[in-house]
């Protein structure tokens, strides 16, 4: 049963998006900063906890940070890769959910601000991501104490860049999380239409405009933009976080699907009547519950 917090929050929510729309009702055009925004407005609403230092840094002129909890223990590290869409979000969004994980797992986690669209479409994110996980190579990390995580846009972004490790002949990380992972750019799953009306968050427009402006030229069934089109064989344990709410569920699904007949270790956890990356709502007490599970299993293959 969801949490008392998590009915009202989502009537809220609701609330808001009706607002909002009644606001921009009319408007020809909304533009990507004005929608950054929004989504920086929208969680604003959970707050960076106690416990954790940011430190910036650069990557080959990759702006990173670095965020350390004080209940550090392991001695290794979670690379983070933000959602949005591939067009928004920033750790100044995602800091406060990056921050729990950090504390969670009781490991540091590096975040980047990858290359986004329009600006920057792909494969750039894909690069950039790649960037990173060599430069923690280069810093002394282990691949086998390295997790790739992400959420949303991110988590397909972090399955894209174990399918690119894997064609480059390089070693895989311990494992990889993702939470509520968009990983079908042409949007044809079929939650997309059955679960319309429950997803306050992610509506078919929304991903099609995203996924074109991403893409551009490219074809969106590249397995390194749909990773849902990929071969999983030989890819690093998986734990997948979603709702049975969300219209990305069948992502999840058809992936999971994929993965097991493939011979991946692959775990997916279906949450219900959540929010879309719920975890970045850190008051939510399901929100405090699956990030817990998040750390434990980072722990887990941190060992």
């Amino acid at each position: 049963m969801s949490s008392i917090q998590n009915i009202a929050f989502q009537k809220f929510l609701k609330l808001g998006i009706k607002i909002a729309q009644n606001k921009i009702k009319g408007r020809e055009t909304i533009t990507v900063e004005e929608t950054r925004k929004g989504l920086e407005k929208l969680f604003s609403v959970s707050k960076i906890p106690k416990g954790v230092k940011f430190e910036k840094t650069q990557i080959d002129g990759l702006y990173a940070e670095w965020i350390t909890p004080k209940n550090l223990k392991n001695t290794g590290v979670v690379l983070y890769l933000h959602g949005g869409g591939y067009m928004l979000g920033s750790i100044k969004t995602h800091g406060p959910l990056m921050a729990r994980i950090a504390l969670a797992s009781k490991t540091k986690l590096l975040a980047i601000e990858y290359g986004l669209a329009p600006e920057r479409p792909f494969p750039h994110g894909l690069e950039d991501s790649l960037k990173a996980y060599h430069w923690l190579i280069k810093q002394g990390y282990d691949p086998k104490k390295i997790v790739i995580a992400g959420d949303s846009s991110g988590g397909g972004l972090a399955i894209a860049t174990l399918l690119k490790l894997k064609e480059n002949k390089e070693q895989q990380p311990a494992a990889c999380i993702c939470i509520s992972p968009w990983l079908d750019l042409e949007v044809t799953g079929e939650t997309v239409v059955t679960h319309a009306k429950k997803d306050l968050l992610v509506n078919a427009f929304g991903l099609q405009i995203a996924a074109f402006t991403y893409a551009v030229g490219e074809q969106l069934t590249h397995p390194h933009i749909s990773p849902i089109h990929s071969d999983p064989t030989g890819l690093p344990p998986m734990y997948i976080q979603v709702s049975d709410s969300e219209v990305l569920l069948d992502d999840t699904l058809r992936f999971e699907k994929k993965a097991k007949a493939s011979g991946v270790d692959i775990e997916v956890h279906i949450w219900k009547n959540m929010l879309h990356v719920w975890h970045a709502f850190g008051f939510l007490p399901e929100a405090k519950k699956a990030t817990k599970d998040i750390g434990s299993y980072i722990e887990k293959k941190m060992k």
